[in-house]
């Protein structure tokens, strides 16, 4: 018999809902909305989204707004979009987590401390949307290192203030750490502030877990998701029958074969209803593939 759980702890984290259900309120008045970027890194709630009204717009496209409201999602922004709404007369409806928002305070306060020959650093995704945000607090000096393998970059000779991207692997973040600390120069300061948010660090050891009660994990993340990838790769690493899928139609009959247990989990981004409706496609995918009952053959005096 076949069996399928859905991880409990998988799901949207705070900021996320937060900034969802600010749209969802704006649109069910009836208001024209826009979202700078899309609101989470998972296609079809942006769709769902669209479909009650929410445009997604760049920061190009915000540049020609003026008098609309504009909503702000969790990772939050750098001081010059909150400028252009000034300019522009743009209502914001602010949506950045509260966990970034603090993060992004500490940044501006260190740089704005005039350390001389200091260097703070952020690990974190270039390009990312939160990475843009906190290298905005400090116009743009901010140095970003996306792995341990470019540690090695830094000038050790100046005091190092050192920050993460919330959604980083914790793990990783102490490497860096500690190979800071060994090569920093003597009367160089180097301080680190963990700023990793928990409601993915603290998924790490539960998510490995889940992986390992079931023979397949289907991770269900949209591609653009850095705690979805980091989260996948943990469940990867501790079953080698791992699938990173975006939606049900991607759910391979093949995968079914031999299968006692299934775990279905997903990222910080990912909503509850797409891993269930991926949960409901397996099961139709089963119905399909059982033997169906031959009828009985009638005797010839019957």
């Amino acid at each position: 018999m076949l069996q399928i759980e859905i991880d409990n702890g998988s799901g949207f984290c705070f900021g996320v809902t937060t900034a969802i259900k600010k749209a969802e309120e704006e649109l069910g008045r009836g208001e024209t909305l826009y979202c700078l970027g899309d609101i989470v890194h998972n296609g079809m709630e942006c769709e769902r989204l669209r479909q009650m009204g929410l445009k997604t717009i760049d920061h190009g496209e915000m540049a020609l707004l003026h008098n609309v409201k504009v909503l702000l999602r969790a990772h939050g922004e750098p001081p010059a979009t909150y400028e252009l709404a000034r300019r522009n007369h743009i209502e914001i409806i602010d949506a950045t987590c509260p966990v970034v928002l603090q993060l992004q305070r500490r940044i501006k306060q260190q740089f704005e401390a005039h350390l001389e020959g200091a260097s703070i650093v952020i690990f974190g995704k270039r390009g990312h949307a939160e990475v843009l945000g906190l290298v905005g607090q400090t116009e743009g000096k901010a140095i970003v290192i996306e792995n341990f393998d470019e540690v090695t970059k830094l000038d050790y000779r100046h005091d190092i203030y050192l920050y993460s991207q919330t959604t980083k692997s914790l793990n990783e973040f102490h490497r860096i750490i500690d190979y800071i600390q060994h090569h920093i120069a003597p009367g160089a300061t180097f301080r680190s502030f963990d700023t990793i948010c928990r409601s993915v660090a603290n998924r790490m050891p539960s998510i490995s877990q889940f992986a390992t009660r079931h023979d397949l994990i289907l991770f269900v993340c949209g591609k653009k998701s850095s705690n979805g990838k980091v989260l996948y790769n943990e469940c990867l690493r501790v079953n080698p029958n791992t699938h990173l899928i975006e939606g049900p139609e991607e759910i391979d009959r093949a995968w079914l074969e031999g299968i006692e247990t299934i775990g279905i989990c997903g990222a910080t981004s990912t909503p509850k209803w797409l891993m269930e409706q991926c949960r409901d496609a397996i099961e139709h995918l089963r119905v399909l593939n059982e033997p169906h009952p031959q009828p009985l053959s009638r005797g010839r005096g019957e």
